[in-house]
């Protein structure tokens, strides 16, 4: 492994980050994202999943699993495939079997089991994140595609940004189904996370 920091020289002098390589036969291969970042989304993660079902659980039952015309049809299996994704990657992160068809959009019928299940998974992403290491992140990762079944290739840091950008992608549709529905998701941007910025005025 190999983390390259330069200096650049001249009035404007600073650190210069590379990334982290891992060789491979004669190649390098080069995570693009630090341990920290991932750390970083694993909370933010946490922070807006804990939000919207808070905001959800207001729905009625039938409020809640009403076709809405989103990708996945209703609130409750957004919510479902965004817990289902997350565990087919995080399985894949780990070297576990995941069973659970695409795109598992009807996991959880009872509302409170699925809050159980979403709080369980979060605090799994959060502890792997906590023991991550940047040689992993520059590796290669092996897998089949839940769509299709054919043998995949894909460096680990592109499969663990896409883990993050997955949920956020799909969370960004039941905070429009929300506001769509006369509530309130809330602020949704990562800067108002507590903890992130530092307020000096």
């Amino acid at each position: 492994m190999r983390q390259g920091l330069r200096f650049r020289q001249g009035p404007k002098a600073r650190i210069v980050r590379r990334p982290i390589c891992v060789r491979r036969g004669l190649r390098y291969n080069c995570a693009m994202i630090s341990v920290e970042y991932c750390q970083l989304l694993a909370r933010y993660n946490h922070w807006m999943n804990e939000r919207l079902y808070a905001v959800v659980a207001e729905f009625s039952a039938e409020e809640r699993t009403r076709d809405r015309g989103a990708f996945f049809g209703s609130l409750h299996r957004t919510l479902n495939h965004i817990l289902w994704g997350d565990r087919i990657w995080l399985a894949r992160f780990t070297g576990q079997k995941y069973a659970v068809a695409a795109f598992g959009a009807d996991m959880y019928t009872d509302f409170a089991e699925l809050t159980r299940e979403r709080i369980g998974t979060d605090t799994a992403i959060l502890d792997w994140t906590g023991q991550l290491a940047s040689d992993w992140l520059a590796g290669t990762l092996d897998y089949r595609s839940a769509s299709d079944g054919r043998l995949r290739h894909l460096p680990k840091w592109v499969a663990t940004t896409h883990l993050f950008q997955h949920a956020t992608h799909h969370r960004g549709q039941l905070s429009t189904l929300i506001k769509q529905a006369g509530r309130d998701p809330g602020i949704t941007d990562l800067p108002w996370m507590p903890g992130v910025v530092t307020i000096t005025d």
